[in-house]
């Protein structure tokens, strides 16, 4: 998870938890932004959530996209 590893690295965080009503959700944020907002899928992995969550933050490495499925963006 190159990408995770690479936003803590800068001074990043990840987060994952409930965020209400949703009752799981990642999201990222460097020092400046706000990079990704996952919902957790019914019956994903907790596993597959961060291989999803390190895809988008890669996205916004690659393309400066963020991708935000909490605000429907």
């Amino acid at each position: 998870m190159k990408n995770i590893e690479a936003l803590i690295a800068d001074g990043g965080d990840i987060t994952i938890g409930a965020i209400y009503p949703i009752e799981c959700a990642a999201t990222a944020a460097d020092n400046h932004n706000t990079v990704a907002t996952l919902v957790r899928r019914d019956s994903e992995t907790l596993n597959a959530l961060l291989k999803r969550l390190d895809k988008a933050i890669g996205k916004f490495y690659d393309d400066d996209e963020i991708v935000d499925e909490i605000n429907g963006d």
